[in-house]
């Protein structure tokens, strides 16, 4: 039983607030806000306690969504329908963020509504939910996928008119056809890699966990069949197919897939509701089939000045694909005063940050099948042998669209019936980095 659901920016602004009950005083917006800002460490515990009333919150979109309690509710139903609810939010709304709430608040308040009677969850499905949801969404602009023509997945550039941006699934679901509403469902294919190679260039831990996310903007679809590789297996004990072998240790799926075709011929049947659903979700360890992307060749010594000079070869190797965004942090002796810097491109930038006692070497594109240098110079006063050693291991974030570190692939994406009028189907995929060290 909820008492309160309430939305705070990361300054602790009141953008949405909501009292069901009565239960509690006007004062637990600021209660809670307190005990979160009080906290040391960027993770404060998703429950908290204040007297007889419980805080339970999620962080989505750089905001606090709480929803406070003052019965002995289960704090794990509470967590799902804070994130369901976040998740109808995106989907109403396009995007999360403090402005698209705070443009939508009216909608926001008619969603709380119909999702939540006097503390009790009543729907948080999309398809029950349109049927009463009136106001449609502001936008911050009119969405318009000719105008981005030129941009690729997740942003980055490319010279294909048929290849749909990352911001084109991020309109709302309720966009009418003068904002720019189409018939499309979206497929993502995502992945995120925890990677760890040694100072001798061998790859000692590789993780991947990866989310097949779909997103329907489609007025009605009955059913939607998905098909993945078919040498896709599960486990190294069902290996199957003739070519080369994709394959994960554990998957799992959203509970409106059926799979009586899919250890026959790997397909993944569902009705999509209208909004963004994560249909599948998968993880491998240790046993990637292709070498990591990128790889590193550091130099540290000793000029002639008695500055520490850092010698950086970075080389990707995806060939059919772009990396964007990416960033190499290179932890360096602590007291180090100054930088200078030559790079091998002059959209590359470096700067020192003594707080964090690192070099950020920033690329905005990278190009497979290329490498990149970066030569750096660092002021370190009584520069020795032991602060020659502080430096490294480097960190690496990056965005890598067209790439998936485990092979997986849609094979076919198939709608019935045939939907009237014009509609269109993206498939997409991107690798990103969640923790790829590199030690020198």
């Amino acid at each position: 039983m909820i008492s309160q659901v309430f939305i705070l920016s990361s300054k602790g602004d009141h953008l949405i607030y909501k009292d069901f009950r009565g239960e509690a005083g006007g004062d637990a917006v600021s209660t809670f806000y307190e005990k979160v800002t009080a906290l040391t460490g960027d993770q404060p515990p998703v429950v908290m306690s204040h007297k007889d009333l419980h805080f339970v919150h999620v962080r989505q979109g750089g905001l606090y969504w709480v929803a406070t309690t003052a019965a002995e509710s289960s704090p794990f139903t509470i967590i799902e329908f804070l994130n369901r609810f976040a998740a109808l939010v995106k989907d109403y709304c396009g995007s999360l963020s403090e402005k698209s709430v705070q443009m939508n608040f009216a909608l926001i308040y008619e969603l709380l509504d119909e999702v939540v009677d006097y503390g009790y969850i009543q729907t948080t499905s999309s398809d029950v939910l349109k049927n009463f949801i009136q106001t449609e969404a502001v936008s911050s602009r009119p969405f318009s996928l000719f105008d981005l023509s030129n941009v690729g997945l997740f942003g980055a550039e490319t010279q294909q008119s048929k290849v749909a941006p990352s911001s084109a699934a991020t309109r709302p679901i309720q966009s009418s056809r003068e904002q720019g509403g189409k018939s499309e469902i979206f497929v993502d294919v995502i992945e995120r890699m925890s990677v760890v190679i040694g100072s001798n260039g061998m790859l000692m831990k590789a993780d991947v966990e990866g989310e097949i996310r779909v997103k329907c903007y489609l007025p009605n679809c009955s059913e939607m069949r998905i098909g993945l590789n078919e040498e896709f297996s599960i486990g190294k004990s069902q290996l199957r197919g003739y070519g080369a072998a994709v394959r994960v240790d554990e998957c799992s799926f959203h509970q409106v897939v059926r799979l009586d075709e899919f250890d026959s011929h790997r397909i993944l049947r569902l009705c999509p509701s209208q909004g963004e659903q994560t249909v599948m979700q998968y993880q491998l360890s240790d046993d990637l089939p292709s070498a990591p992307p990128f790889r590193l060749f550091p130099t540290i010594e000793r000029d002639s000045g008695g500055r520490m000079k850092v010698m950086m070869m970075m080389s990707l190797f995806c060939f059919r694909s772009v990396a964007i965004n990416v960033a190499a942090t290179v932890p360096v002796p602590k007291g180090s005063v100054s930088l200078s810097q030559e790079l091998s491109s002059p959209d590359q930038s470096a700067e020192l940050k003594p707080q964090s006692r690192a070099v950020v070497w920033t690329i905005p594109r990278f190009t497979g099948g290329t490498q990149l240098s970066a030569l750096f110079k660092l002021e370190v006063p009584g520069l020795s042998s032991a602060s020659m050693l502080e430096v490294g291991p480097v960190g690496l974030s990056f965005e890598l669209p067209k790439f998936t570190a485990t092979g997986l692939q849609i094979r076919f994406l198939r709608l019935s019936p045939v939907q009237p009028g014009p509609s269109q189907r993206w498939v997409r995929y991107v690798t990103h980095s969640d923790s790829y060290t590199i030690r020198i």
